[in-house]
């Protein structure tokens, strides 16, 4: 009767209709069952500059379309742009306005400084000009700016920083006297009170014309152009490497528009999201963002509109001797000594149907074993990872399923799966091999409130398990990927929901089910790195996901060996499903409604135990190491808040906490907190 109560009861929970903690969780921690090393990659992080994504949360340029883009025109004048290729709305921006109507503001296509026009200024006894609104200050803090004048000298010209109403409270700086010829001019601002919405004008009076080009602001403790407190809080994070700048975009960037002196280069219009960009960030500050942050570049060249030679020419860029030809535009540019730029992927996601320069495999294939060749004849030191697409994520567009490893079986080796194109027709061509997936958060409201939660939670780590097991596949049907030791990169991957705790526990079990794959999942990158943060124009904070990062990487971080974990409660299938694009395996480990993960130390001296509990009550288990000897009290640390909407908001309380304590040593049971990630560390005798 013992025996057929506990089988009862387990079939109750697994269907979803048994309360929680019915069943006696055991979980065994095997020490002699271990996986390759968590890798310094594990925690990486991808951006692109997707509009003003970087712009406004790591670039420190406070201004929009600086190099004028688009004319000065009054709002009613405005063209907004069109969408984009997946149907997206263009992306708008902060406009420069005109002083004086406009009339007053004209686009002068002769000698631009930059671009194909400057805006050229009439000036007479009132003030004419252009100003841009919605600038965010704070009160007291030093902001440094420049632009470029150029008109007749009977033209007087200022610009002036103004945070609110009256005459108090405004700074004005008198600009130099303009000659036919650019000039650049400096000035600083030190605003006396905080506000979103502070105005920068450029006006003058007098007579004639004056013409203004490349007008810059930026916070006087800017790191070479990055934001000082976004970057801190961006390396507190230890994430190995960034893949930069990656994305859509990359497909029709020509990264040579990128170099050279800022001010003098032209923006450009990125069709992949509707959206201009000035070119301000090129491979050379790409490359500064990874020295503040003191991680790897991880560097994605143009498959989409690019061609090989422009490929080969970026490595030599980044990589080449100042002797050689590319080395010495670089050399000359300020950076004398190579980047060593090693990680390197070609091409960003050939395959979609969104994708600027989409083509089919078999073309792709060719292009990609060319764009190898090349780039490995200019260092044959890099690593190179192909841009794949397991038959899970590959289907037609307005195509709906929710993928099982049953249902794609007939898509390997179809034109629907581009990773085992390559294993079949380019193995040679690459080191490794990227995978993408993004996952929207769905609420199950017909679903009891703990099933709900743990659906919520476990959903996107189901994409983690889905593509390892497609990985297992191709293992059995190409013996090269383990000969050759090619590995898998997840280098995009996101689970798009507001950063409360709820999904915290979400990206908790994502890197939970990454980490029991490291004998080939060896690197990831989540989209995207100023995600992790809460940030306003003027202050930022670490946020949810960013807590969840960096709860990982410092305690579950590079050399943390993984150990196998069994449990007595296996993951049930999931459930209440709804949409559509939630892959139907069982992420997880045998430890339900838990999941856990454990290693050791790259000593080998500690016993590390993570435990994420998406449920609403507190959970027990009953630990068993074996092949272990763990002795002596030891530490925890806590991730939770008060409720599954916390937040952690510039300016608020943090809503959601890491808290650190010491605790008894191992015994037979474990409890841990509801809706909260705990990790546990030991020592371990030796």
């Amino acid at each position: 009767m013992r025996l057929a109560a506990k089988a009862a009861t387990l079939a109750l929970i697994l269907a979803g209709s048994a309360p929680l903690g019915a069943q006696e969780l055991r979980v065994t921690i095997d020490g002699t069952k271990r996986a390759a090393p968590v890798t310094r990659y594990a925690y990486g992080m991808f951006i692109e500059p997707i509009g003003g994504l970087v712009a406004r949360t790591l670039w420190a340029e406070m201004l929009d379309d600086r190099k004028f883009y688009y004319p000065v025109v009054s709002e009613a004048k405005d063209v907004p742009p069109p969408p984009n290729a997946e149907g997206r709305p263009g992306v708008a921006y902060r406009k420069w306005r005109p002083i004086g109507g406009d009339d007053a503001v004209k686009m002068d296509a002769q000698d631009p400084y930059v671009g194909p026009h400057s805006p050229s200024v009439a000036v007479g006894e009132t003030p004419h000009g252009l100003a841009q609104s919605g600038i965010g200050v704070a009160k007291g803090k030093r902001y440094d700016g420049s632009l470029w004048l150029s008109g007749d000298a009977a033209a007087k010209a200022q610009v002036a920083l103004i945070w609110g109403d009256g005459e108090g409270n405004r700074q004005v700086v008198t600009l130099p006297t303009a000659g036919p010829a650019w000039q650049r001019a400096d000035f600083a601002f030190t605003p006396g009170a905080d506000t979103t919405d502070a105005r920068l004008e450029i006006t003058g009076t007098g007579g004639g014309r004056f013409r203004v080009a490349a007008v810059s602001l930026m916070p006087s403790d800017n790191i070479d152009g990055w934001r000082a407190d976004t970057t801190a809080i961006a390396k507190s994070l230890n994430s190995g490497f960034w893949r930069l700048p990656g994305g859509n975009f990359l497909s029709d960037w020509d990264w040579h528009g990128a170099l050279g002196p800022r001010d003098r280069r032209a923006p450009m219009f990125d069709h992949a999201w509707s959206a201009m960009q000035p070119n301000d960030i090129g491979m050379d500050e790409w490359m500064r963002l990874t020295r503040i942050l003191d991680v790897e570049p991880y560097v994605t060249v143009n498959a989409g509109l690019g061609d090989a030679n422009s490929a080969a020419e970026e490595v030599e860029y980044l990589n080449g001797p100042a002797t050689s030809d590319w080395g010495a535009k670089r050399a000359a540019n300020g950076h004398p000594e190579p980047y060593g730029v090693r990680l390197w992927n070609i091409g960003n996601e050939p395959y979609g149907w969104w994708q600027i320069g989409k083509t089919s495999l078999d073309y792709y294939l060719i292009k990609h074993r060319e764009f190898a060749e090349r780039m490995r004849k200019v260092d044959p030191s890099i690593t190179l990872i192909a841009s794949g697409a397991m038959p899970d994520q590959l289907h037609p567009r307005d195509f709906k399923e929710n993928a099982s490893l049953e249902s794609i079986q007939h898509k390997f080796g179809t034109e629907e799966d581009w990773t085992g194109g390559f294993f079949a027709h380019a193995m040679g061509s690459f080191d490794g091999i990227s995978e993408h997936w993004y996952d929207r958060p769905e609420e199950r409201p017909n679903a009891p409130a703990d099933a709900e939660l743990i659906e919520y939670a476990r959903s996107p780590s189901n994409h983690v398990r889905m593509k390892t097991e497609e990985w297992k596949i191709y293992q059995q049907r190409f013996p090269a990927i383990r000969d050759r030791k090619i590995f898998l990169s997840i280098d995009e991957y996101a689970y798009f929901g507001k950063p409360t705790l709820k999904n915290a526990l979400a990206y908790a079990m994502v890197m939970q089910e990454m980490l029991r794959h490291t004998d080939f999942l060896t690197m990831s990158a989540f989209t995207t790195g100023a995600s992790t943060m809460d940030i306003t124009p003027t202050a930022a904070t670490l946020n949810t996901t960013g807590a969840i990062f960096k709860l990982y990487g410092e305690r579950f971080g590079a050399g943390t060996i993984p150990l196998a974990v069994e449990g007595n409660v296996p993951q049930p299938d999931p459930r209440y499903p709804v949409g559509f694009a939630h892959p139907q395996v069982k992420a997880g480990s045998a430890t339900w409604p838990l999941d856990v993960i454990a290693g050791l130390s790259p000593d080998g001296k500690r016993l590390r135990i993570a435990v994420v509990n998406a449920t609403y009550k507190p959970q027990r288990l009953t630990v068993e190491p074996r092949g272990l000897k763990p002795g002596g009290a030891g530490t925890q640390w806590l991730l939770t808040g008060k409720s599954l909407d916390a937040e952690n908001k510039v300016g608020k309380p943090a809503g959601v906490t890491i808290s650190e304590k010491r605790v008894p040593a191992l015994g037979r049971a474990l409890t841990v907190d509801p809706i909260s990630v705990t990790i546990f560390e030991y020592p371990v005798r030796q």
